[in-house]
């Protein structure tokens, strides 16, 4: 099996090229391949198909159109979380897969479509190596509460396509232990939900720390990211502007504009090889 590995604010991926549309993908092998010790390590997997060879993409792309927005998309990301479940989105995922289909020939550098499960989405690469994604219009759903040891904060509901309970807090988020699930409403959240926890720290700077669903603790989040940057503009009464978000990977950019929202940072691919089928068993 060949693989690419990448990441984004130290979000990591395992790519699989599937140009055919033959790969399966049972959780039991996302699992193996995640594993950081017996297996390549990541946060979760992003299989390359073609669009057209996907009946589920083929379905998204098929409501965009209707919807007027992008429907010609040649690719969908299909990915998985580390514990071999299904996700709607990832921000970080798409910049880094973005990058890979553009360093393997499969799409021209600029702006281009991508089919994800939370839609359509286009992406757009800069000469510096940075990667934006139009994540779609964030979604304020109510508030709910988060435990984290035995603190509960207050958050923010917001849907990114994938479920998000963004906490403000001024307690330090670099003390937090996050080694465990927060604890949450399941009646708001029957799917999981990834928990943000974080501080305001200047201007339209916020630091955070994420726990994602499937995956646990991870170094960045993309769409954590943006339901940070929402609930710290709500917080602040606004609706749009420019946010800097502290990761524990690095920094990412989230503007809103009150239509949308755009994420932008780096995706770097760092190795690829070969994963022999023997491992896999």
């Amino acid at each position: 099996m060949r693989f690419v590995k990448g990441h984004g604010t130290e979000n990591d991926f395992v790519i699989l090229p599937d140009r055919d549309g033959s790969l399966e993908l049972p959780a039991s092998l996302v699992t193996s391949l995640c594993d950081r010790r017996t297996g390549i390590g990541a946060d979760g997997v992003l299989r390359v198909v073609p669009a057209k060879l996907s009946a589920e993409a083929v379905e998204i792309a098929d409501r965009a159109r209707e919807a007027g927005r992008h429907g010609d998309a040649e690719w969908f990301m299909d990915y998985r979380n580390a514990d071999g479940g299904v996700a709607e989105m990832c921000g970080n995922g798409l910049r880094v897969f973005a990058r890979y289909l553009v360093d393997a020939g499969l799409a021209d550098p600029g702006e281009f479509d991508v089919v994800t499960r939370a839609g359509v989405r286009r992406v757009r690469l800069a000469s510096s190596g940075d990667v934006t994604v139009d994540m779609g219009r964030p979604s304020i759903l109510g508030e709910s509460q988060a435990t984290v040891g035995s603190a509960e904060y207050t958050g923010l509901v917001v849907d990114m396509g994938n479920p998000h309970l963004a906490c403000v807090t001024g307690d330090p988020v670099t003390r937090l232990d996050l080694t465990a699930q927060p604890g949450f409403d399941p009646a708001v959240f029957p799917q999981g939900v990834n928990v943000e926890v974080l501080n305001a720290v200047g201007e339209r700077r916020v630091v955070m720390r994420v726990f994602e669903r499937g995956s646990g603790e991870t170094r960045s989040c993309g769409t954590g990211a943006v339901a940070a940057a929402v609930a710290a503009a709500h917080q602040a009464g606004e609706q749009t502007g420019t946010w800097t978000v502290e990761v524990l990977g690095g920094l990412l950019t989230v503007t809103l504009d009150g239509n949308t929202s755009q994420l932008t940072g780096p995706a770097v691919l760092v190795a690829s090889g070969e994963f022999p089928a023997l491992a896999l068993a």
